[in-house]
């Protein structure tokens, strides 16, 4: 969906439209959750805080967010998708994965399907839709972004490889903003030098991820759709490019993946009983804390104090920590059997 939150709130209310708007809070510590394309053009983007974004642009027009009514509309979306197909991996509220290969329709084509849903979508709801057709997730992923708003891009085999040659890797789903960094300290800009890379160089670098990273470099994703997972955890986290080693530091770096986790939390109406801090030392070493409440988590002050509790007996770090994350598991919602394993939202 394009822009989706700020694209209903100015579906609902008219005075919005072509306006810049905010769906978020105006306060000191508030996080922009979603701008609108007229927002975005003044370079306002979700994450951001909300200072920031109005230093950018003194006229955004802030919303508080009304989660029931993204979570209704996204579900008359999905039931759109399943006019189609079974195969929906939802991403969010906003996003999903659909294998067509063998749809309801009987259509040969998948830009067909895609046509097909973006305008359902529009005349049912209201809203634009973006899309992206290709042989895998990377790619179709890679498509759906790149003729927003309101957007449809096919990437076929024949084309995929060379695409992802010329492409900035930091346009690459799955690479953050402090992978990117750390990929551009190494020389690799595009997906042309990410492809000159050896697997072992990759792997080196940047572990597990590394075949991964080698993979895509290629156009090669052979991740399937999935519809039948169940969602054991949902978890933010972020890579740094320089290691911390300060307890302020940490704190300051955990707020923007606190916000992120309970922005989800709100959006998907999910709750947690169990908070475990993740650790990633500059020597690749992992441990993680966990403590368990015997009812869920209910608020985010509450889920950065358990996570700042859990955080303080591993000071001082005994080595500079590279990556903190933060998941909630013991989940508590309707959605908890939609989708297997964790989600990660960065």
């Amino acid at each position: 969906m394009d822009a989706f939150y700020a694209s209903v709130e100015q579906r609902d209310n008219p005075d919005l439209r072509g306006k810049p708007v905010a769906v978020g809070g105006a306060s000191r510590r508030g996080v922009v959750a979603a701008a609108s394309y007229e927002a975005r053009r003044y370079g306002v983007r979700s994450a951001m805080p909300s200072v920031t974004a109005l230093r950018k642009c003194p006229d955004l027009v802030f919303v508080k967010p009304r989660f029931d009514t993204y979570r209704a509309v996204s579900l008359q979306i999905r039931s759109i998708f399943a006019h189609y197909t079974d195969l929906i991996e939802p991403l969010s509220l906003d996003e999903a994965y659909l294998d067509v290969t063998e749809n309801k329709m009987g259509l040969p084509l998948a830009t067909r399907i895609a046509e097909a849903i973006r305008a359902k979508i529009r005349a049912e709801t209201g809203l634009t839709a973006s899309a992206g057709v290709s042989y895998n997730k990377f790619l179709a992923k890679l498509a759906s972004d790149y003729r927003k708003p309101d957007g449809l891009f096919v990437i076929t085999p024949k084309m995929g490889p060379a695409f992802v040659e010329t492409l900035p890797v930091g346009k690459f789903h799955g690479v953050g903003p402090a992978t990117n960094a750390k990929m551009n300290s190494l020389g690799i800009e595009t997906g042309a030098d990410l492809k000159a890379k050896p697997l072992a160089f990759l792997q080196r670098h940047f572990g597990k991820a590394g075949a991964y990273y080698y993979g895509i470099a290629r156009g090669v994703d052979d991740r399937p759709v999935r519809a039948d997972r169940i969602r054991k955890s949902i978890g933010a986290e972020n890579t740094f490019f320089d290691d911390l080693t300060d307890f302020k530091a940490m704190q300051a770096a955990l707020q923007p993946i606190l916000d992120k986790l309970w922005r989800h939390c709100e959006g998907a109406g999910i709750r947690g009983r169990t908070v475990t801090l993740k650790v990633k030392f500059a020597d690749f070493q992992i441990i993680t804390r966990s403590r368990s409440n015997p009812d869920a988590i209910g608020g985010r002050s509450d889920l950065e104090t358990i996570s700042l509790d859990l955080l303080r007996p591993l000071l001082p770090p005994p080595k500079g920590i590279r990556l903190l994350g933060i998941s909630l598991s013991n989940l508590l919602s309707d959605e908890a059997d939609e989708t297997d394993g964790q989600m990660t939202l960065l």
